[in-house]
């Protein structure tokens, strides 16, 4: 299949490939702090939760690695009853 050129990217090893759409959503990012501290728990460890259109779920591990890098790993089928600290409003929320 042809496809357009603004959707063509190259990979590290000079391959063309093209980008194509999986889903699209909301998401919910959030990063962990000690609770008596209240500093940051490691600078670089998060977790991304995605929300489809339809509403599936996917949870998204960040864990930093040495120099500029991290690893991400995924869950599927995330618990919705989970809730975070909105540091601004200074109030619990729910992830959606």
């Amino acid at each position: 299949m042809a496809y357009p050129d603004s959707v063509i990217s190259t990979s590290t090893k000079g391959k063309k490939e093209a980008r194509i759409l999986l889903d699209r959503g909301e998401y919910v990012r959030y990063t962990y702090v000690d609770p008596e501290t209240s500093n940051l728990i490691k600078d670089g460890k998060e977790t991304i939760i995605l929300k489809s259109r339809v509403g599936k779920l996917e949870k998204i591990f960040i864990l930093p690695l040495q120099g500029n890098r991290s690893f991400a790993f995924r869950k599927k089928d995330t618990n919705l009853s989970s809730k975070v600290w909105d540091k601004r409003e200074k109030k619990e929320k729910s992830l959606f």
